[in-house]
């Protein structure tokens, strides 16, 4: 009777152990609710129907959280470039102020990797751009007929950029360039013609920062007349590059420069053949400089070149009449500059930023397939960056400068864009060279040991194991 018992009492305990198991595996709060299982009621709470206690709706998320892969945080806007050491600023050109250090640069680099890893991305793009516009690969054939035109715009840190240019790229015949001399020879291997069109190379051989509109019409001509005759039947490529730069700083920049004595009145301006009279272009002081200038009186000239400088250097400025005002209402004028501006600026072979001079460098080698000798350094110390302006000023700097930010906005985007797609285009490339690589060593290991039927020495060998077995 006893053991007849004992076998009807084993099955339930079986049965309710087995539940038991089952409930801690199954049950995604199994710790809380395992934990509390058995406990008595809480003194008042007796006759109470046992129900999960608020700890168990906290704990649910908590391990949830646990369980998921930890994501890197939002960022708190695009990414920036890298700090540098402070150093001399050049005569007339600085480098831009970054907004973070170097150690944050670093962490954006692998922003490419973005829709591959899962990670959140590293900036939200504002336009829409075509693949043609993102990918950028010239074939520069400095030993055939192509020329580089840098188009120079003031305070822009242009001077380092120009400097990189003649004397930091890695070429079968590098620049020649002389102590004492502010110009270095340029010339194609075997060949006493230039490929560089710059302040370095050629001089100011179309003016003081020569824009858009005078370089386009003036640079051919003068490379026609340097250039041999029995050349003038093959085809030359002109590829324009710039640099850009935040527009604040770039304004309180010209204005130290302007304050220090410095001036451009040299500069020709010269569009649809004739330079602007004084009234078309007056002149905001009456001496031979501005010395000494406030930042106030040098916002309220209302016909300060450096007001939206950059737009008006990369627009075509025929299109509005050159500097004649009256042309045209100022409202239409604004919006056929800008626009103009922004296609000149995404149809240049290569544009850079003062503010990312590492992927600026980046962004040239692979353009033009060259390579600098030795990389870009940011500085992180400026005229600019020691000037300090309150809220007001800013907000009237930015007013007085509307379509250089916009110009800006839209420049900094595609320059991200292309950068980030030329960084997934190389690690792409890189996989395939990975795998036709392993490709090829499996098929060398193949080749090294080819199985072949009917080896005697495999006869041998079979022969052999045998004897052994038989042994």
């Amino acid at each position: 009777m006893d053991e007849r018992f004992n076998k009807w009492l084993l099955t339930p305990v079986l049965t309710l152990l087995f539940v038991v198991i089952m409930y801690q595996y199954v049950s995604p709060s199994c710790t809380s609710s395992c934990a509390n299982f058995g406990e008595q009621p809480r003194a008042g709470e007796a006759g109470q129907p046992a129900a999960p206690g608020p700890a168990r709706p906290a704990q649910a998320p908590l391990e949830d959280w646990e369980r998921r892969p930890q994501l890197p945080p939002p960022p708190r806007g695009p990414p920036e470039g890298p700090r540098g050491a402070a150093a001399p600023e050049d005569e007339d050109e600085e480098l831009g102020d970054p907004e973070e250090d170097e150690a944050e640069e670093e962490e954006e680099e692998p922003d490419p990797e973005a829709p591959e890893n899962g990670s959140l991305p590293r900036f939200v793009t504002r336009f829409n751009f075509t693949l043609k516009d993102l990918t950028r690969f010239v074939d520069f054939n400095i030993k055939g007929r192509d020329v580089i035109v840098f188009l120079h715009i003031q305070k822009t840190g242009g001077t380092t950029f120009g400097r990189h240019l003649v004397k930091n790229i890695r070429l079968e015949q590098p620049c020649s360039c002389k102590a004492g001399q502010k110009k270095c020879t340029c010339h194609r291997p075997g060949k006493k013609e230039t490929w560089l069109f710059s302040r370095f190379s050629t001089g100011w051989s179309c003016g003081l920062h020569a824009d858009w509109t005078e370089l386009t019409n003036c640079v051919p001509a003068i490379m026609e007349k340097k250039d041999c005759p029995r050349n003038h039947s093959h085809t030359r490529n002109f590829y324009y590059i710039t640099m850009l730069r935040d527009p604040v700083s770039r304004y309180l920049s010209e204005w130290k420069h302007v304050q220090r004595g410095a001036t451009w009145k040299t500069s020709l301006h010269v569009c649809d053949g004739r330079s602007p009279t004084p009234d078309e272009l007056p002149t905001c002081y009456p001496g031979d400089d501005w010395s000494g200038v406030s930042l106030r009186e040098f916002m309220d000239c209302t016909y300060n070149l450096a007001n939206n400088r950059q737009v008006r250097m990369l627009a075509d400025l025929s299109l509005v009449g050159c500097y004649n005002l009256t042309f045209m209402n100022e409202s239409e004028r604004n919006a056929i500059l800008l626009q103009s501006a922004k296609s000149n600026l995404k149809n240049m072979a290569f544009f850079g930023l003062t503010e990312f001079q590492r992927k600026t460098q980046f962004l040239f080698e692979r353009t033009f397939n060259l390579k600098f000798i030795s990389p870009f350094t940011q500085f992180n110390v400026t005229r600019a960056s020691n000037v300090e302006i309150n809220e007001g000023a800013r907000q009237r700097i930015e007013e007085l400068n509307f379509l250089d930010v916009q110009l800006y906005a839209y420049a900094k985007d595609l320059f991200q864009q292309r950068y980030h797609r030329t960084k997934q285009l190389e690690r792409q490339r890189d996989r395939q060279k990975r795998r036709g690589e392993r490709r090829l060593q499996r098929e060398h290991r193949g080749r090294r040991w080819p199985r072949q039927d009917g080896n005697p020495e495999g006869a041998v060998t079979e022969d052999y194991n045998s004897q052994v077995v038989r042994w």
